[in-house]
């Protein structure tokens, strides 16, 4: 019998679909605002791209790593590298739109 092994967090975003990570905390109002919006995109985006939810709280590691200040902050990874950053609610379309920048630029 064959083992399925877990993914790691590094092994999500080394990979060729770009991963958008929603850093936030369960305090935080304007993180809960970003809940239906990452739903949207990411029933929208479908296999184009995976989204990610890190709460800060209970992975400080990778909050210091990618030095979120403040929450939300909506990080773009392609092939392990930081293609696009931002702190605060933003709508889905804007999200689309950078996927569709990056993917049309081949960053």
């Amino acid at each position: 019998m064959e083992t399925q092994k877990k993914e790691t967090f590094n092994d999500i975003i080394k990979g060729d679909t770009p991963v958008l990570v929603d850093f936030s905390a369960e305090w935080c109002g304007p993180c809960k605002m970003m809940g239906p919006i990452l739903k949207e995109f990411a029933e929208h985006m479908g296999d184009r791209v995976r989204v990610l939810k890190i709460d800060v709280d209970q992975s400080p590691a990778a909050a210091s790593t990618y030095r979120i200040q403040g929450v939300p902050t909506l990080i773009l990874f392609r092939k392990g590298q930081v293609v696009w950053r931002q702190s605060g609610v933003i709508e889905a379309r804007q999200l689309e739109y950078v996927v569709n920048q990056l993917e049309t630029n081949h960053v």
